[in-house]
């Protein structure tokens, strides 16, 4: 099953067992993500993406380590601080900033994508690279500007919220 290895200070971390189902897609891509980046999938890794692919929204580190210490009461906070760090880096989660240089985190999926994010109960929803594909040809003209790459995040309300506000 898993086997335990040093992560350099003195703790142990267990890797994942190798040849996952691909039932596991949680699984699957943070072995991916991890590997590219000479990394291990460990199981406090993947407990953390999951908790954060379960939260729909954005979370703020200490809310992550809050929620996942009912279940999970040895894992640290500089583990999950880390970890979600390693996962932005391997481009399974993206990091945003809320008011008062907050930073929170959701889940990605590996599709390059952007997102539309509630400022009221901070939903946030992928929103597919062909939906800028116009945008990007109009500045591409009109500024004789070659995109290479561009990560846009729209800050505003969901439509549950903006109903909510307009009642």
């Amino acid at each position: 099953m898993s086997r335990p290895h040093s992560s350099g200070s003195g703790r142990g971390t267990r890797s994942l067992p190798a040849g996952q189902p691909a039932a596991q897609p949680a699984v699957r891509d943070l072995s991916e993500g991890m590997a590219a980046r000479g990394r291990r999938p460990t199981a406090q890794r993947l407990v953390v993406l999951e908790a954060l692919r379960g939260a729909k929204r954005t979370v703020t580190a200490p809310e992550l380590f809050d929620q996942l210490r009912e279940d999970n009461p040895l894992i640290g906070r500089a583990t999950v601080f880390r970890t979600l760090d390693s996962l932005v880096d391997a481009g399974l989660a993206q990091r945003f900033e809320r008011p008062g240089h907050v930073y929170a985190y959701a889940a990605c999926s590996s599709a390059h994508h952007h997102h539309l994010v509630c400022t009221v109960c901070n939903t946030t929803i992928e929103i597919d690279e062909a939906a800028l594909g116009m945008l990007t040809r109009e500045l591409e003209s009109r500024h004789g500007f070659t995109v290479h790459h561009a990560t846009l995040d729209f800050y505003g309300l969901c439509e549950r919220c903006a109903q909510q506000e307009s009642a």
